[in-house]
C-alpha cells in the first residue's frame, strides 16, 4: 500500500493497523452500507410503544392455554360478586368438572332456593366469565354423617331393625 502523503510503500500490517484505528482511509469506509429493512428493531416506530405488564400478563395466559382454567379460578374467587352477598355467605363453590360446577349450600332449604334461582345465576357466570366453560350449575345441601358408610357399618336395615 502507498501512502497518501509521499507515495512510499507501507507494510501492509501497518496500513491495517491505521485503517482500523480510523487513521487512514480504507476502501471498507468508503462502500456504502446496506439499509436494513427490519423496521422492528429502529426506535420510534408503531410496534415499539412501551406496554403495560397487564397487557404482557395477558398474551401469556392466551399463549399459554390459561384462559380456561383462570376463569374458573375467577368465578371462585368473585362467588360473593356473582351470587350476591347474602347468598354468597350461605353458599360456596366446591368443585368444576366436565362444565359442571357444584356449589354446596349450609341447608337444604338454601340448595333448594338456588335450584330455583339456577337459570340466573348461570346466566351471570356466563355473561361475566364466557372462558370459564360453565354449562350448568349442581347445588347440593350440607354434609351429613350416614349411616351405611364407615368401617363399623352393618349389612341390612341398620339400627331400625330392631324397631317395632
Amino acid at each position: 500500500m502507498t501512502d497518501p502523503v509521499d507515495g512510499a510503500e507501507i507494510p501492509e500490517t501497518v496500513a491495517t493497523y491505521l485503517r482500523l484505528r480510523g487513521l487512514a482511509p480504507s476502501a471498507r469506509r468508503t462502500r456504502s452500507r446496506k439499509r436494513r429493512t427490519d423496521t422492528e428493531h429502529e426506535p420510534f416506530t408503531p410496534g415499539r410503544d412501551p406496554r403495560g405488564v397487564g397487557d404482557v400478563l395477558s398474551d401469556l395466559t392466551r399463549s399459554a392455554g390459561w384462559d380456561a382454567q383462570l376463569a374458573r379460578e375467577d368465578v371462585v374467587r368473585t362467588w360473593q360478586d356473582v351470587a350476591g352477598a347474602e347468598t354468597a355467605a350461605h353458599t360456596h363453590p366446591v368443585s368444576f368438572t366436565d362444565g359442571t360446577l357444584v356449589i354446596q349450600a349450609d341447608s337444604t332449604a338454601w340448595a333448594k332456593q338456588l335450584q330455583i334461582m339456577r337459570s340466573q345465576i348461570l346466566t351471570e357466570i356466563i355473561r361475566r366469565f364466557p372462558d370459564a366453560g360453565v354449562v350448568s350449575i349442581r347445588f347440593i345441601g350440607p354434609d351429613v354423617p350416614s349411616w351405611k358408610w364407615g368401617p363399623r357399618a352393618v349389612p341390612g336395615r341398620g339400627p331400625r331393625d330392631t324397631y317395632g
